[in-house]
């Protein structure tokens, strides 16, 4: 373990195992850093804060810091952080709201400098946010997502898994798994086939997904209709079910497709 003599660790702060805690790092009590993490200079872990194994956190990252919510009463709340994530500089992360909640990020996660996670956000693993993305409260991203940077999200939007968000988007509504969506306001453009390809999804499968993707926003049918063709005309396929489930799932609606005439074509 290596702790700065500039740094302030509060005595009640759990440390664990080849931990490096670089110059004017300030850790509160109640916070849990795990074994082989580091943190650089100047950055702030708020109690409340658990950071899981080989967690990397940049110079002036502040996380587990009070929600932004006008008169909000301070409650123990907490910041997760998955194993092998990383944090750049002046990121922030916001506690959860009510008492024992918890803001979460996934495992191998990374977090660009200067993106922002409000409270109660849950961000699955793998994702990667940008530089100056800005999440409000409650917004959930799937794994595997990619957010580009400027790209702001309204307060309860969900992002399904193996999604890419363009950088500067207005994202108001949720963004269903396996797509590409971008634009103010956000729409969706076309399948995210290279992120499927990455992420090691068979020929077979990204075909019947272009299927569905195709009924969905490549048809005359509104959303009922695509949803009920994909049913009847589709195998069943464990990532078009999630894809529908998310669909259905919506409290929100989900973000409206454009015409586009350059959709990418799997292999």
């Amino acid at each position: 373990m290596t702790i700065h003599p500039s740094a302030i660790v509060d005595r009640k702060a759990q440390l664990g195992v080849d931990v490096t805690v670089g110059p004017f790092v300030v850790i509160e009590a109640d916070v849990v850093l795990g074994d082989g993490s580091a943190v650089g200079a100047h950055a702030v872990l708020h109690g409340g804060c658990r950071l899981g194994r080989r967690v990397q956190v940049a110079p002036h990252a502040v996380l587990g810091g009070a929600p932004q919510i006008l008169g909000h009463a301070p409650v123990p709340a907490f910041v997760t952080i998955g194993d092998d994530s990383v944090i750049r500089e002046y990121v922030t992360v916001h506690r959860a709201a009510k008492e024992g909640g918890e803001t979460r990020v996934g495992r191998g996660c990374m977090l660009m400098a200067l993106c922002h996670l409000a409270h109660d956000c849950q961000i699955a693993d793998g994702a990667i946010i940008t530089s100056y993305a800005a999440l409000a409260g409650h917004v959930e991203i799937g794994e595997g997502v990619v957010l580009g940077g400027l790209a702001a999200f309204h307060q309860h939007v969900r992002v399904g898994r193996l999604a890419m968000v363009g950088g500067m988007s207005r994202v108001i509504k949720d963004v269903p798994p396996f797509v590409i969506a971008e634009g103010n306001p956000c729409r969706v453009r076309g399948l995210n086939s290279v992120g499927l390809r990455r992420a090691g999804l068979p020929l077979e499968a990204r075909r019947v997904l272009k299927h569905a993707f195709r009924l969905l926003y490549r048809s005359d049918l509104n959303t009922s209709q695509a949803i009920e063709a994909i049913r009847n005309e589709l195998p069943r396929e464990e990532n078009v079910d999630q894809l529908v489930a998310f669909i259905e799932s919506s409290k929100r609606g989900t973000t409206a497709g454009a015409p586009s005439d350059d959709e990418a074509e799997d292999e």
